[in-house]
């Protein structure tokens, strides 16, 4: 996102003469996991209404109603949101938002008490690591975590950060991957030319043309929303342009 990335990012172009490049990119996906695993109903709620995570939860935090969050308020709770996910901790999130040790610990407590059951969720995946050894993404796929059961207490507080961490992060991952095995396969099953070239985290970049992109752009949304099915909606933003900075949503 600096000028130098953005640069980088223009370089990436279409291979074949008048071709478009296609970004598909899941909306929020780990959030939204997040909330499929934890069976929390505000979250799962605010999803199902198309809702703005990150402003439903400045809302309830700073009790204000949600058409009155100022911008400032949605970012820290997007810190917040992210952050949780990561297992940060008021230290950290102190530094993130330049507030105090107390004020960043506040607003995690107050997290937690507005999702209940997400807290729930976090510390029972650090006692399945600690009593099994390992946690598993939604599709079943282990991440085995000694360092949650260590005698150091740095080395702990790490595993219990993968702990929390690596089933949400790991289901992402599961995700797009089934999303491109299918993809693929719609690709040669519908005889286009079109072409999967890149993956980014939770984005899908493709080589297309101006006439089988009204083709690919309904194909693909189908498939990457379709992929696993959760408690709430998969979303799925597609961008086409010339070049992968310059892309327009469609």
């Amino acid at each position: 996102k600096t000028e130098l990335g953005r640069s980088i990012r223009k370089a990436f172009i279409p291979g074949i003469p008048d071709g478009l490049l296609l970004a598909a990119d899941y909306s929020q996906i780990e959030l939204r996991i997040m909330a499929h695993l934890s069976g929390d109903e505000q979250l799962t709620d605010a999803f199902r209404r198309g809702r703005d995570i990150h402003r439903v939860t400045a809302s309830l935090i700073y009790g204000v109603p949600e058409a009155e969050v100022q911008p400032e308020q949605r970012s820290a709770m997007k810190a917040i949101n992210y952050g949780i996910l990561y297992g940060m901790t008021s230290h950290g999130l102190s530094k993130e938002l330049g507030m105090s040790f107390e004020e960043a610990q506040a607003f995690i407590d107050q997290y937690f008490e507005r999702y209940p059951k997400v807290r729930g969720y976090l510390d029972g995946q650090i006692a399945q690591a600690k009593r099994d050894g390992y946690v598993q993404t939604l599709l079943g796929r282990r991440r085995y975590i000694p360092e949650v059961n260590s005698p150091d207490m740095v080395i702990r507080q790490v595993g219990e950060r993968m702990a929390v961490n690596a089933p949400i992060q790991g289901t992402a991952a599961d995700l797009i991957k089934r999303a491109m095995v299918q993809v693929a396969a719609a690709l040669t099953q519908h005889e286009l030319t079109s072409r999967m070239v890149l993956q980014v985290h939770d984005e899908l970049v493709f080589e297309t043309t101006r006439e089988e992109q009204h083709t690919l752009i309904p194909l693909v949304r189908r498939i990457m929303e379709g992929a696993i099915v959760l408690d709430v909606p998969l979303e799925v933003t597609i961008k086409t342009g010339p070049n992968w900075l310059d892309l327009t949503p469609v």
